[in-house]
């Protein structure tokens, strides 16, 4: 029996991961990682990766992608592609191609995980057949999670938006910081402060508090190196800022979903920074909601390995399920 050949992608706002698979179920294989902006549209990265490994085009393909999945045509929120699904599979002569929001793609890979690709940052034990969250943030801030009917052993993937749901402040520096991003762009979104330019736009607004000290910078990078290598107060405070907050966004999702299988943090910028965000004020704002405080102190919260390419494995998944529900 022949195998379908498999294209895989996880496209970020800022690189694109691909891989193939001989056949469901196998390994990855060619894992690359390609610059976003070195393509002018998602077609060109697509067939520069397939030409880099020697491959011919396969049958199948899924992506996940950085983005809201509501039809044919897709429009990135945080880069210049857009492309309609439909072209892109008529251009390549796929068979298949499924389009999922790359959260979504992340969620489906949450029960692979195995123990060594997580680190727990506080909490018990994992409730099994409860509601599990996922969150992460690096170009943008996305959030997933699963849910598990009866009779479901793998969960049912949440496909959302959260990552723009309005931010709350809940002291008087965090009311300072948001009205100085308010006045810059109007609704102030959780991923406006928890993502990788939000960061930057944290610590350009403690500097403009502060009347004094730092310096300009364009990265998230730049602000880690500051806080962590430097010990620049003002990136201490961005970085401790930007933990809060995702600590507020993440209790708040595991409140909404009752995700007491636990929260699952992806993403590119809280893995590097290794054991300081396990100090961070993270967690105390994780479980800093009044009454429900003893319910979040037992959840637990683990931060997900990104070198294992966990988004690309949910997309295959998604490329099973579109099969099975064929």
């Amino acid at each position: 029996m022949n195998h379908p050949l498999r294209l895989l992608a996880d496209i970020g706002g800022t690189n694109i991961r691909l891989a193939w698979q001989a056949a469901a179920g196998a390994p990855l294989n060619d894992t690359r990682v390609l610059p976003c902006a070195q393509f002018p549209t998602v077609d060109a990265a697509l067939s520069a990766y397939l030409h880099e490994v020697g491959l011919p085009t396969p049958q199948e393909a899924a992506f996940g992608i950085a983005n809201p999945v509501t039809g044919d045509a897709i429009r990135m929120t945080n880069h210049s592609w857009s492309f309609s699904q439909r072209a892109v599979r008529e251009a390549f002569g796929f068979e298949r191609l499924v389009v999922i929001n790359d959260f979504t793609a992340l969620a489906l890979a949450l029960p692979l995980l195995t123990p060594d690709l997580l680190r727990q940052v506080g909490g018990g034990e994992a409730v099994a057949g409860n509601a599990v969250a996922l969150l992460g943030p690096g170009t943008g801030l996305g959030v997933s999670g699963l849910v598990f009917p009866p009779g479901s052993l793998q969960g049912v993937p949440l496909s959302g938006e959260g990552g723009h749901v309005t931010l709350a402040a809940q002291t008087r520096r965090e009311f300072e910081v948001l009205a100085i991003l308010q006045e810059r762009y109007g609704h102030v979104s959780a991923e406006r402060a928890v993502c990788g330019a939000g960061l930057v736009d944290l610590y350009h607004a403690l500097r403009r508090l502060a009347q004094r000290g730092g310096k300009e910078v364009s990265s998230a990078a730049e602000v880690t190196e500051l806080a962590l290598q430097s010990g620049d107060p003002l990136a201490l405070e961005a970085l401790e800022l930007f933990c809060g907050f995702l600590g507020n966004v993440a209790g708040n999702l595991a409140l909404t979903l009752g995700a007491r299988g636990g929260v699952y943090i992806g993403g590119g910028i809280v893995p590097r920074l290794g054991a300081w965000f396990d100090r961070s004020a993270f967690r105390a704002r994780f479980e800093g909601k009044g009454r429900f405080q003893p319910y979040l102190a037992t959840i637990p919260c683990w931060v997900i390995d990104p070198t294992a390419t966990p988004a690309l494995y949910g997309a295959s998944r998604a490329l099973d399920i579109a099969g099975a529900q064929a």
